[in-house]
C-alpha cells in the first residue's frame, strides 16, 4: 500500500514513528531515530520518577459524559483515590478522563501518560502531571513500569493491546504478581468466554492463566483484589489503604 494514500496522511513526515515503521533507512537516520527515543524514555523517567504508588485505568476515549461506563470508571478513580494510590491514564478524554476526574474530586493524585495522535487524543482537563509521547513503545513501557497494577474499563483496540502485553508479560514472567481487573462483566463476556472455553481447551494458554485476571463489576471486590495483591507484593505500608477523610 502506497504511503501517499490519502487515508494514510500522505507521506509519513521524516523522523516521525510511521516513517521508521515503514522500512529500512539509512544507518544514520536509524541511529538519530533511537536518540530521539532514548530522550523520550529520559524525559519520562524525570517526571515520573516520584509519582508514589500508582494504578493505571484504561478503557476507550470515546465515551462522553453521560454514558454508564464514563460514570463508572469516574468511580473506580475515586476509589483508587480513596485507597492511596495515584491514579494514571492515557490522559486522554472518555474512559481516561473520568478516572482522572474522579481521582482529582476524591483529593488524589492524577496523571497522564498522553500519545501524539491526528484523532481523539487530547488531554484532559483533569490531570496534576502530564506527559506527551510521540511512540506509542514507549509510552507502554512507562505506563507499565510505573504501575503496580491495570484496571481495565470497556475499550476498542488500544484497550485489548494495553490489556493482553500486559498479560503476555505475567504469563513469561516479565513481571510478577501484577494485578489486572477488567471491569465490566456484560462488555467483557465473550472475551473472557473465548479465553475460557477456546483458547484454553485448544491448548494455547493452560489454565492457571485464567488466575491472571479479575474480571468483575463491584468496585469493592476490584479494592480487595488490588489491596490483596499490591501489600503482598511490593510490602507497601498498610497505611497506604486507609481511606481519606
Amino acid at each position: 500500500m502506497s504511503e501517499n494514500n490519502p487515508k494514510l496522511g500522505g507521506p509519513a513526515p521524516k523522523g516521525t514513528e510511521r516513517e521508521f515503521l515503514s522500512g529500512p533507512h539509512s544507518r544514520f537516520r536509524e541511529f538519530m531515530f533511537v536518540v530521539r527515543v532514548m530522550k523520550e524514555f529520559i524525559r519520562g523517567f524525570r517526571v515520573l520518577h516520584f509519582v508514589g504508588p500508582c494504578i493505571t485505568v484504561f478503557g476507550s476515549a470515546r465515551f462522553k459524559e453521560d454514558h454508564p461506563h464514563y460514570e463508572s470508571s469516574r468511580s473506580v478513580g475515586a476509589r483508587l483515590a480513596d485507597m492511596g494510590f495515584t491514579v494514571m491514564t492515557g490522559g486522554g478524554p472518555g474512559i481516561m478522563e473520568a478516572a482522572n476526574r474522579g481521582a482529582k474530586e476524591a483529593g488524589g493524585t492524577s496523571i497522564g501518560l498522553n500519545i501524539e495522535l491526528p484523532f481523539e487524543q487530547h488531554a484532559n482537563p483533569w490531570l496534576d502531571v502530564m506527559v506527551t509521547f510521540e511512540h506509542f513503545f514507549v509510552r507502554k513501557v512507562m505506563l507499565v513500569k510505573y504501575s503496580l497494577g491495570f484496571v481495565v474499563m470497556p475499550g476498542g483496540f488500544g484497550t485489548m493491546d494495553e490489556l493482553f502485553e500486559a498479560i503476555t508479560l505475567i504469563q513469561t514472567k516479565k513481571i510478577t504478581n501484577f494485578p489486572i481487573v477488567l471491569m465490566g462483566t456484560e462488555y467483557y463476556s465473550e472475551l473472557v468466554d473465548t479465553i475460557r472455553n477456546r483458547m484454553v481447551r485448544e491448548g494455547t494458554i493452560s489454565k492457571d492463566d485464567l488466575d491472571l485476571f479479575l474480571v468483575t463489576d463491584s468496585i469493592d471486590e476490584m479494592e480487595d483484589f488490588l489491596r490483596a495483591r499490591v501489600v503482598k507484593r511490593f510490602g507497601l505500608k498498610q497505611q497506604l489503604f486507609i481511606p481519606r477523610t
